[in-house]
């Protein structure tokens, strides 16, 4: 009797057992491995650079040597280390044209990366013609458009004047604006005053009431708050931000703490102020009509830490992130002053009653300077509640700040999340982990109609286009001697 040879193939022999199956790739393929009863785990992968090529050989030129990998990583460590060390303190009020580097009577600030009238949108044309009105060098809305048509008025991005400016950003000579000065670095960094919300410039705005709120803001606003600091000394900003997080606040479209905390601060020197009673029961009534009256200060804030890490040679730490309505800017800290853009995005949220997302304006403003820094959208963990006014779920909001930890280099120790067992924010956003992750910083975001005149129709999440950190990656590899091509 013979015997036949019984012993399995290796590949029999895997088949003739239960399976246990990782999926790299699609999730569709879970499906079909698990009606052959299979045990299957998806691993959540995308190839390098999203998969494009040019994305890839820029990491890859990024990563050429362990030499280059460790040269960058020190530079990272101590472009982080200056934004986390920043102690940004509030130490006045005045008017732009007095206090902001290279302002004139002309001169337009806008948020964003550079940008010519004829290329703005709705928003953002609706402020500049709005501002041309209030300063005086127009009689009405359609002259305004001629005047700034014309050449006559100089515009420029609030960034390249140590500014920001939310929504379209505008920032005029006539506007008061905050001095924020950065104690340990010593640069200083600007931003105007808040509108609180709705029908406003920075949405758009420019009616009437809107230029009649400027002119008060100029008149008695600004000069009170002002003389509010000059009695209440400096007012250290990042230990409000602290505070305002663990309070429930993320600092970018929730500052109901933050508001309230700022307030404080100055209050006894409003009161102190030599405004009337009458005047200050205005800006008390102000104040107290919308929690964003904190908001911008914690954009100069967040402005004077990460200006501070500008200029850290081989470091691929992002320093600024900004939208002007139609592109969106990133820049970097071993590469200062230049911009690297791709095309503004879609901002995808909750609708004020009556509006539609085909009314929606594309994303737009400085204000992810806070991102940029780590809070707002990188802290929604530590604001649950935002999810009201922005959409999503609470899990999301939770996940989002985990997220960002994969594409930063640091936890920043000073500015903690509760929520997250005391889990610093998730700082210094790495160009490389970016690409390498395909996962690209989340930012929570107001919505302004994409007309003039209208203003804020809701608020939302939204993204930067990848193809501007791809423009970043190649041009730092060039920069530090590796090669793209």
């Amino acid at each position: 009797m013979s015997t036949e040879n019984t012993e399995l193939t290796p590949a029999a022999a895997l088949f003739a057992g239960d399976l246990s199956v990782v999926n790299v790739g699609l999730a569709m393929f879970d499906e079909d491995i698990k009606a052959q009863n299979a045990k299957v785990s998806t691993l959540d992968w995308t190839p390098p650079g999203g998969g494009n090529p040019d994305a890839a050989r820029a990491l890859n030129a990024l990563e050429a040597s362990p030499e280059l990998t460790a040269k960058i990583d020190a530079a990272n460590a101590e472009a982080v280390e200056r934004i986390m060390a920043a102690r940004p303190m509030l130490i006045g009020f005045g008017r732009a044209l007095d206090v902001v580097p290279g302002m004139t009577p002309t001169t337009i600030l806008h948020s964003g990366p550079p940008i010519t009238w004829d290329r703005m949108n709705g928003p953002m044309k609706g402020a500049v013609t709005g501002a041309i009105v209030f300063e005086g060098l127009a009689k009405d809305l359609d002259e305004a458009a001629e005047v700034a048509a014309s050449g006559q008025i100089t515009f420029r991005p609030c960034h390249e004047a140590n500014s920001v400016g939310s929504m379209a950003g505008v920032t005029s000579a006539s506007m008061y604006v905050h001095i924020v000065k950065n104690e340990t670095h010593g640069n200083i960094a600007y931003t105007n005053l808040s509108e609180q919300m709705a029908k406003i410039l920075r949405m758009g705005a420019n009616d009437q009431s809107v230029i009649d709120r400027l002119v008060w803001m100029r008149d008695v606003f600004g000069p009170m708050l002002k003389e509010a600091v000059e009695f209440t000394g400096p007012v250290d900003l990042r230990l409000l931000l602290s505070q305002a997080l663990h309070m429930g606040d993320e600092c970018h479209n929730r500052n109901g703490a933050g508001t309230l905390l700022l307030f404080q601060a100055l209050s006894a020197g409003l009161l102190q102020s030599s405004f009337t009673t009458e005047q200050k029961k205005e800006v008390f009534d102000f104040v107290a009509s919308s929690d964003y009256f904190s908001g911008p200060t914690w954009m100069a804030m967040a402005k004077a830490a990460l200006d501070a890490a500008n200029g850290v040679e081989n470091s691929t730490v992002v320093t600024t992130m900004a939208r002007n309505g139609v592109d969106f800017g990133i820049r970097v800290a071993g590469l200062p002053g230049q911009w690297f853009t791709g095309p503004a995005q879609k901002v995808v949220g909750p609708m004020f009653a009556g509006y539609k997302p085909e009314d929606s304006g594309l994303d737009i403003g400085d204000s992810a300077i806070t991102e940029t820094y780590g809070f707002g959208g990188f802290a929604m963990s530590a604001a649950p509640a935002i999810v009201a006014l922005v959409g999503g779920t609470v899990a999301e909001a939770m996940g989002y700040t985990r997220d960002m930890g994969e594409i930063t280099t640091a936890q920043n120790p000073n500015v903690t999340i509760p929520a997250l067992d005391f889990q610093g924010l998730p700082t210094g956003i790495d160009v490389r982990k970016v690409l390498d992750t395909g996962i690209l910083p989340i930012i929570n975001t107001a919505i302004a109609h994409k007309d003039a005149g209208i203003g804020m129709i809701g608020a939302g999440i939204t993204h930067p286009p990848a193809e501007a950190f791809t423009k970043a990656a190649t041009a730092l590899a060039e920069a530090f001697g590796g090669s793209s091509s």
